[in-house]
């Protein structure tokens, strides 16, 4: 079935919210998804950025890849976090833990990633680097 003639924007019944019952999903979450992705780029560029200056990467998984090229990191680093997005988005109308709905947490994920990006932008200013 082509994505412009789709055939349900919605579960049928009230309790069914799994990954297959929506095979339509709002533009917002097209929106949330891209805005992660270039805030997970920025991230990449700023952390490149911040070791060039003496910093040193605090998540050990990341401080791992970073050994390696400067490249290899920033590519490994967005594709993971395409590749959460998209199946976050898949999900975006099924409750995590059976609670909370997955849409909220792409939002919890936007912002701590802006936090995360603004204070990494902070930290550049305190050392008196240009970005």
């Amino acid at each position: 079935m082509s994505s412009f003639k789709t055939r349900r924007r919605g579960p049928r019944r009230g309790r069914d919210v799994s990954l297959v019952s929506t095979d339509w999903h709002h533009p917002q979450w097209l929106a949330v998804g891209i805005l992660i992705i270039v805030l997970s780029v920025s991230d990449a560029v700023l952390t490149l950025r911040l070791l060039e200056h003496g910093a040193r990467e605090a998540n050990p998984l990341m401080a791992a890849l970073i050994s390696g090229s400067d490249l290899g990191f920033a590519l490994i680093k967005i594709g993971l976090t395409a590749a959460g997005v998209f199946m976050l988005t898949l999900a975006v109308r099924v409750r995590a833990f059976g609670r909370v709905r997955v849409g909220i947490l792409m939002y919890v994920l936007l912002t701590g990633y802006a936090v995360l990006v603004a204070y990494e932008v902070w930290l550049l200013h305190s050392t008196g680097s240009d970005i």
